[in-house]
């Protein structure tokens, strides 16, 4: 696997041929290092795959699918692959090395271009993608960090990190892969990508060329990546209005949600830019020219020997624009980049002819000319050596040695972008837990902050991957509270009693019923460490107060912390009045607290027996059964009917119970004549 310190690659001979000499930049997938072809004596970019992500199949295959992918387009409009392989312990990749910067390095210096600025460079990148479309590659993670302008003035398209072939245009269910600001909706909605996903994504990027920032922004990827897939892009122009129309209907059209309402592939959507840029020149031809830039020198030691494409779209960058690290494919880095500017056709002036010296004079002044030019050339020879000497100690010497700035604290984002801005490079990026420092912000860095070090020094951070997520006890239900507690402590999360529910239960006093988040919700499988627990704790059984007096069990639910209340009264043959039938509760679950509802007994139900003496057999019935009581004859036999005329004619001597006494309502009273 690749070393965990970039810095152990710096000499390494890789494979008996690339010598690597310096770290250029680190990414999420692998590192990049100048290193010298020792066969064909060229610098070469070499790109070495993470050891993390070596050590998984998918993610070496698609390492090596970027290489294979990428090395079929031979295009001046894109980054080549030289060579791929395996050194026994990790995979890397040899690419072009193109010294330069990227189109993120010009858009974080110069916000945005003009629209002819914005025309040449489309113009380039759709030509290096017309090619990949032309043999079925979607490139699948277009970008401005993927846009490289060399120092000799050539645009090329690089990291085909992602791509794959068109008709393999399932992208992994779990796993959206690309950068979020340019995925196109297919993508977000249903996971595929196929050439025209590649147009959406030009179009973003031409919208932040031509304002400055991307259409869409959210402090969540997912509230991006909804807009993407629900929301028509805006026009260029209601942002900056002077953005002609003819790019507004261009990146419309590029943008369209629907694919099949986008341009077919990107040698179509360079057919409609040219219109458009021969419609906003009048018609007129391309002004833009080929031109080497000024003020970049190159090292003999390190010219490849190769022509420069004279179909290669140039650019001027400013001097001053190109003090950084090289552009090249610089998978998933973000980096940092300078205006370009639009050359016009230079056509000489007619010559003066009456104006020329004459042949004479011209040889007169020969000797003049020639002790001149040898005073010029020694001053020149002068010049030349003290600039070296200047330069040697402002760019490599200890005059261009910078103090690193201060980033601890700082967001990763912000920490890293601070390191590029200062002249220094990302080293390697480590993780680790912390109780104290927020997740994303970087808690360390080496060297620290303020010592002077080189230009392009890699600077190590550590960042705050916030607290540890660490496995919940699950065995803490049955134990009893002070045993919970113990295995709670020890699996490195917090309990504290005062947030203890209690609950009446079967089980003894004091067991842990269940345990619950601090919300009182289920347990996750796994939690941040320092979490708190919270549990419920059995309260014992509830008291059986039946058959006590309401006093007696009011002072017993009390005693367990519960609440009594008489919710009712019911008559009773058989329990005394005051003592309690029934009890209710009236939670579930039952917790001190709570109120128990009494029903208690009102004893019998008694009525007095009213006087029927006198009054006819029938007469004395009706008048018993009104009041409550069932009525007998004793001095019928049974099973004997009387008829209805001879009770009406039989006068009621006595009952039993006797008139006036009260007996239970329900009870019966024997009538005698």
């Amino acid at each position: 696997m690749s070393p965990a310190n970039p810095d152990d690659m710096i000499g390494r001979l890789i494979d008996g041929r690339y010598q690597v000499r310096s770290m250029i930049a680190r990414g999420g997938m692998a590192t990049v290092y100048v290193a010298t072809d020792l066969r064909l004596e060229r610098r070469v970019a070499i790109k070495i795959m993470h050891d993390h992500l070596a050590a998984d199949d998918s993610f070496r295959a698609r390492f090596i699918r970027e290489a294979r992918a990428a090395a079929k387009l031979q295009h001046p409009n894109v980054v080549n692959v030289y060579d791929q392989g395996d050194d026994h312990t990790f995979a890397y990749m040899v690419m072009e090395y193109i010294p330069g910067i990227t189109l993120r390095d010009l858009l974080h210096d110069h916000h945005r271009l003009t629209a002819e600025q914005t025309t040449d460079v489309m113009d380039a990148v759709l030509s290096g993608l017309q090619a990949a479309h032309r043999i079925g590659i979607v490139h699948r993670d277009l970008k401005p960090e993927n846009v490289l302008l060399a120092d000799d003035g050539r645009i090329k398209l690089s990291d085909f990190g992602l791509a794959r072939a068109a008709s393999a245009n399932t992208a992994s269910g779990q796993v959206l892969l690309g950068t979020i600001a340019y995925l196109s909706p297919e993508l977000v909605t249903k996971g595929t990508a196929d050439i025209r996903s590649d147009i959406y994504s030009l179009g973003i990027m031409m919208y932040e060329m031509l304002t400055g920032e991307q259409p869409y922004r959210g402090d969540q990827p997912v509230n991006i990546a909804y807009r993407h897939a629900n929301e028509d892009v805006p026009p260029p122009s209601d942002v900056c209005a002077d953005v002609p129309p003819e790019l507004d209907d261009i990146v419309a059209w590029a943008t369209e949600r629907d694919p099949e309402n986008r341009p077919a592939d990107a040698g179509a959507l360079l057919a409609a830019l040219r219109q458009a840029e021969s419609d906003m020149n009048g018609g007129g031809q391309r002004a833009t020219q080929v031109v080497p830039t000024a003020g970049i020198a190159h090292s003999d030691e390190w010219d490849d020997g190769e022509p420069t494409d004279p179909t290669a779209l140039a650019v001027a960058i400013p001097p001053g624009s190109l003090d950084r690290a090289p552009a090249y494919a610089q998978d998933e880095a973000p980096t940092t980049v300078a205006p370009l500017v639009r050359t016009g056709t230079l056509v000489a002036d007619e010559p003066d002819l009456d104006a020329l010296p004459a042949t004479g004079e011209l040889a007169s002044q020969a000797p003049r000319r020639r002790r001149r030019g040898i005073a010029i050339a020694i001053v020149v020879a002068l010049v030349t050596v003290l600039a070296a000497g200047t330069g040697w100690w402002f760019f490599t010497g200890p005059g261009s040695y910078a103090a690193l700035p201060e980033v601890v604290g700082q967001q990763q984002s912000d920490a890293e972008q601070a390191i590029v801005d200062a002249g220094f490079v990302v080293g390697n990026v480590t993780a680790s837990p912390s109780l104290e420092v927020p997740e994303g912000q970087v808690m360390e860095m080496d060297p620290s902050a303020g010592q002077r070090v080189a230009p392009e020094t890699p600077v190590n951070l550590t960042v705050s991957s916030g607290p540890e997520i660490l496995p919940v006890p699950d065995d803490i239900v049955g134990l009893t509270e002070a045993q919970a507690k113990f295995s709670i402590e020890q699996a490195r999360f917090t309990y504290d009693p005062a947030t203890t529910i209690k609950e009446f239960s079967d089980q003894p006093v004091g067991t842990v019923l269940a345990a619950t988040d601090a919300a009182g919700g289920p347990l996750p499988d796994e939690m941040p460490e320092q979490q708190p627990i919270r549990l419920v704790v059995s309260a014992g059984a509830i008291p059986n107060v039946t058959g006590v007096t309401t006093q007696d069990a009011t002072s017993k639910l009390n005693a367990v912390g519960l609440n009594a209340t008489v919710a009712s009264e019911q008559f009773s043959s058989t329990v005394p009045a005051g003592v309690v039938l029934e009890q209710q509760t009236t939670t579930d679950p039952v917790r001190p607290g709570d109120t128990i509802n009494l029903v208690v007994s009102k004893g019998k139900d008694l009525v007095e027996v009213p006087n029927v003496v006198g009054k006819s057999a029938s007469e004395a019935k009706a008048a018993l059964e009104a009041a409550g009581f069932a009525v007998t004859m004793s001095q019928v036999p049974s099973g004997t009917v009387m008829p209805g005329n001879v009770l009406n004619s039989l006068r009621i001597k006595t009952t039993n119970p006797a008139a006036g006494t009260q007996a239970e309502r329900g009870s019966t009273v024997d009538i005698k004549w």
